[in-house]
């Protein structure tokens, strides 16, 4: 009896270790190093359809080995990692696609099939895991639509040193990368003449960010790394503009057919040049005077350096593609067609279809006895921004027209000046008009959000989501981003 009561205080006391040590599940399931799952995304519409292309073993793993399950429930995708042997969940994240917003598309609706290349990093399994992608339907449940078995042993596995040619410049760091955020911020369209300038844009990028909230007060908490590989030409593809360049990761303007829309789709060349350092988030920064960017949560966000409203771009985009924050702005025209379908609570934390007003999102922000929904000066406002919209599309049509006819640079310049001045206008306009509200401050939930006038709504009457400025991420907004950052960490 005694020996019986000795075997089961040593069982009791191992479980209680196994429970205690933060990285006992890293430990006996994964090894520190990276495994990137790339594969093809194809369909439209209706149908999409998983073909996996290779496995890469990168680096060490930059995330973090305690908080391996996301606890988020945003992203249309889910990717999920499953024990072989016991079908243990070892490892989970949730993330949008490129593909995922080509769906809504006219021209994915007109079933027009495009393929999309992914990836998925996660940490190195040290046996057989089935890797599966589930998809979020229009429900918003999750279910699971392609799986494979990894065998981490295998011979087919790319284990290849990273490009040479990659040049890293640590510009924050901080610590360990398993327990900090660890943000990569990548080059595009800089020449090798153009090295100095990406030094210099890195740094002036870096204390942007850090200089913001809530990033400044967890600054110790990141880390900043900027990835160049040099570009054969400077800027990137302009193509309603008929400007086109050969660059290193394949950024253009246009993307979506919304000409301000800067993303990539050669997630090959960007994968290759971001694996040259530990990354959680990966922002690619593009030389260009240009006003343009763009974020897809969990993939990647874009910004341009030298136009007037780079901080805004920087820090917006970052919201989309970390946090999964929503565009809370609706009075802009966008490539989508109902990218939140009707009567469906949308994932992201800082918009809301309110189909239950007295359970808000929000409700434990929300400011005392304000009204729910809460009214405020939206037709006025309406009017004022539309007829801004429609004169800022006519402007960008001129341009366009008068760079693809070889107009005289002159000519041009004096129109870019004058949209210029007519965004700056308008942006301090808008400003003053909200900053008078007397819902200046309040948490509550006010109507037009998400490219959706009616039918959606967002926490605060002004933020960084939701109108160009200098200006902060709303109270809502930052304590979402913050619980990303804290998820990174251990």
């Amino acid at each position: 009896m005694r020996r019986h009561l000795v075997v089961i205080a040593l069982v009791l006391a191992a479980t209680a270790g196994f429970a205690q040590d933060p990285l006992a599940t890293f430990n006996t399931y994964f090894v520190d190093r990276t495994l990137r799952v790339d594969y093809e995304h194809v369909g439209n519409a209706a149908e999409e359809v998983f073909v996996l292309d290779r496995l890469v073993e990168q680096g060490a793993w930059a995330g973090s080995r305690v908080h391996l399950v996301d606890p988020f429930d945003n992203g249309r995708c889910f990717a999920r990692v499953y024990d072989l042997a016991s079908g243990k969940l070892l490892f989970s994240r949730g993330f949008d696609s490129y593909f995922g917003e080509y769906r809504t598309t006219e021209q994915a609706g007109k079933s027009v099939r495009r393929a999309y290349h992914e990836s998925v990093l996660m940490p190195k399994p040290k046996a057989k895991v089935r890797f599966a992608l589930e998809l979020r339907g229009a429900d918003r449940k999750l279910k699971e639509a392609w799986s494979t078995e990894i065998d981490p042993g295998s011979w087919e596995i790319v284990r290849e040193k990273p490009d040479p040619s990659v040049l890293v410049m640590p510009s924050h760091v901080s610590g360990d990368p398993h327990a900090r955020l660890d943000v990569a911020i990548l080059g595009e369209g800089y020449t090798l003449a153009e090295v100095g300038k990406f030094r210099a844009d890195l740094d002036r990028f870096t204390g942007i960010l850090l200089g913001a909230e809530p990033y400044a007060r967890v600054k110790d908490r990141i880390n900043v790394y900027g990835v160049l590989k040099p570009s054969d030409e400077s800027g990137i593809d302009e193509p309603s503009h008929g400007s086109y360049r050969r660059t290193a990761l394949g950024a253009t303007f246009d993307s979506l057919g919304s000409e301000r829309y800067v993303l990539t789709e050669d997630n090959r060349a960007l994968r290759a040049v971001a694996a040259a350092v530990p990354y959680d988030a990966l922002y690619i920064m593009v030389n260009s005077a240009r006003y343009g960017g763009g974020g897809i949560y969990g993939l990647y966000s874009t910004f341009t350096t030298d136009n007037q409203w780079h901080r805004y771009i920087f820090l917006h985009e970052f919201g989309h593609s970390f946090g999964g924050l929503a565009d809370e702005y609706y009075t802009s025209s966008t490539a989508y067609n109902e990218f939140y379908p009707p009567g469906v609570e949308p994932a992201e934390p800082n918009i809301t279809a309110l189909g239950d007003p007295a359970h808000v999102k929000w409700s434990d922000v929300l400011t005392p006895g304000v009204k729910v929904p809460t009214p405020w000066e939206k037709a006025d406002y309406d009017a004022q921004d539309m007829a801004y919209q429609k004169l800022r599309q006519q402007l960008n049509e001129r341009i366009a027209t008068a760079k693809r006819s070889g107009a005289p640079e002159a000519e041009v310049a004096k129109i870019v000046e004058e949209s210029e001045r007519l965004s700056r206008e308008h942006a301090q306009k808008m400003d003053a008009y909200l900053a008078s509200s007397k819902f200046v401050g309040v948490v509550g939930v006010f109507e037009g959000a998400g490219y959706s006038a009616k039918g959606l709504y967002r926490p605060m009457l002004d933020c960084l989501m939701f109108t160009k400025g200098d200006k902060p991420l709303c109270r809502v907004c930052q304590a979402a981003m913050e619980r990303r950052i804290d998820h990174f960490g251990e």
